[in-house]
């Protein structure tokens, strides 16, 4: 384990890190990932679909885009044609990438995501299933023998260390999302790792992000609940976990002053003010959201290099989720004002 990837380092930035140099080797991918960003949806589409009357309607507003797709479709089906859109933004951008580590380290996701399914599996005792992502490191049906064989040794180190802290972080208190909570870890701890020794400082900085904004959700969710927890927080970020750890027993109008010195100053301001009076984290989220997407559009000043197409990569995928979010919002008759603090439209 590289000892830097777990220290806090020192914050060298007010509101984004930098993304690093130019790489000339991109420059027709670079080319390519920008002409396809001009064609990503818009917020004003977004919040059109928002305020349509019903599903169906908000559908019709996507026939014009990549997400054409039949006012008709279940449930089951537009999940099927988002996962597949998803599944070849991923593949193109894989032709894109020149760096294998690169392209083996976002993949190494569906590996966790699979192993998280595949564990709860486990400890449950509920039978394995075959819906795991095919787009792993890992091919589905070695995984799935692996985890039938209860053999996980023919599997890389960073994924036996994912299983045994899943399992281990189960049985600390039988609950279910101590599973995500100890694999988690394993995974920033991996990404972070992976992406110091890469030297590109990109990722370094991206995987940083990560994990702070996945720790100011998960301290504002423990000061929630009133539970605390002092080791479900990851450590690789720029804001101590000591302080995270204080925070829990601050006032909420106190919350924001604590991250001053820090990028996250208005994504703590609104997401503990919009909590406190709704009792819900939509803003928080949505701020969380905004913070990593205003982050990536920064790569824009780079002329050519891996930072825009992974970039590309994660914004797409977002826009992914959304559609699905406000589709599934409209199907289920949430007023439009909800989607769109969501949103942040």
């Amino acid at each position: 384990m590289q000892e830097t990837a777990l220290q806090n380092p020192v914050l060298h930035f007010d509101l984004y890190p930098p993304v690093g140099d130019e790489d000339w080797r991109y420059t027709f991918a670079t080319a390519q990932v920008r002409t396809l960003e001009d064609r990503m949806l818009s917020a004003q589409l977004f919040t059109e679909m928002a305020n349509a009357a019903n599903g169906a309607e908000a559908i019709e507003l996507l026939a014009q885009t990549d997400y054409a797709i039949s006012p008709t479709a279940t449930d089951k089906e537009l999940e099927q044609i988002l996962c597949d859109i998803r599944r070849n933004v991923r593949r193109f951008v894989e032709q894109l990438i020149i760096d294998e580590e690169i392209v083996r380290l976002f993949r190494a996701r569906s590996d966790f995501a699979n192993m998280r399914l595949a564990v709860r599996r486990l400890v449950l005792e509920k039978p394995l299933g075959t819906d795991y992502c095919d787009q792993g490191n890992i091919p589905i049906a070695e995984f799935e023998q692996v985890f039938e064989q209860e053999d996980y040794s023919t599997l890389p180190v960073y994924l036996q260390e994912g299983v045994e802290a899943g399992v281990l972080g189960y049985y600390k208190n039988k609950n279910v999302r101590d599973i995500d909570l100890a694999i988690d870890r394993v995974e920033a701890r991996v990404f972070l790792e992976n992406a110091i020794a890469s030297g590109c400082v990109f990722l370094e900085e991206l995987f940083r992000m990560q994990i702070d904004l996945a720790n100011i959700r998960t301290m504002m969710r423990m000061k929630f609940t009133g539970i605390q927890d002092k080791d479900v927080f990851i450590p690789g970020g720029y804001i101590d976990t000591g302080k995270l750890t204080q925070c829990i027993d601050m006032a909420y109008e106190s919350l924001a002053q604590n991250f001053a010195a820090t990028s996250y100053y208005n994504v703590v301001e609104s997401g503990a003010a919009y909590l406190q009076k709704e009792n819900s984290f939509l803003r928080l989220e949505a701020a969380c959201d905004e913070h990593l997407l205003g982050f990536l559009k920064t790569t824009r000043c780079i002329t050519a290099g891996p930072q825009p197409i992974i970039a590309y990569l994660l914004m797409k995928e977002h826009e992914i989720r959304n559609v699905r979010m406000v589709l599934t919002a409209k199907r289920n008759g949430l007023e439009s004002k909800v989607i769109l603090e969501r949103l942040r439209c």
